[in-house]
């Protein structure tokens, strides 16, 4: 079993910065692909990037591309999704999520095991 806990979130302009950190606990942290997924209010989950579980392949949605960076730092279990030139449309429940699926990153929702509680966004314009 992994817990994760996702922290960073909070109420910021439009143009700033923030980083959202995802605990882990439990198993083994370095076995597992990241991804950080977002939900808006009347819309779908969505993905937003993803790190292989080597950390060698990474995905980014086209929304985010040059604005958002993970990465992931095995000696604290903690991956982070690093958000730069936010915007309105940013604004989202942010959720990490594990999954054992190798090697290569992981695109979909189902393929997750451990999912976060979630980290509330919120970018004014």
């Amino acid at each position: 079993q992994v817990q994760l806990v996702e922290s960073g979130g909070g109420l910021v302009q439009a143009g700033a910065s923030l980083r959202l950190s995802c605990a882990a606990s439990g198993r083994t942290f370095s076995n597992y692909a990241w991804g950080w997924f977002r939900q808006a209010p009347g819309k779908e989950r969505e993905l937003v990037v993803a790190i292989s579980w080597r950390g060698g392949s990474t995905y980014y949605a086209d929304s985010v591309k040059g604005r958002f960076t993970i990465s992931k730092d095995n000696g604290k279990n903690t991956v982070y999704l690093q958000m730069t030139g936010l915007k309105p449309e940013d604004t989202a429940v942010y959720y990490c999520a594990a999954s054992l699926v190798g090697p290569d990153v992981v695109k979909v929702a189902t393929l997750y095991h451990y999912w976060g509680q979630g980290t509330q966004v919120t970018v004014s314009s």
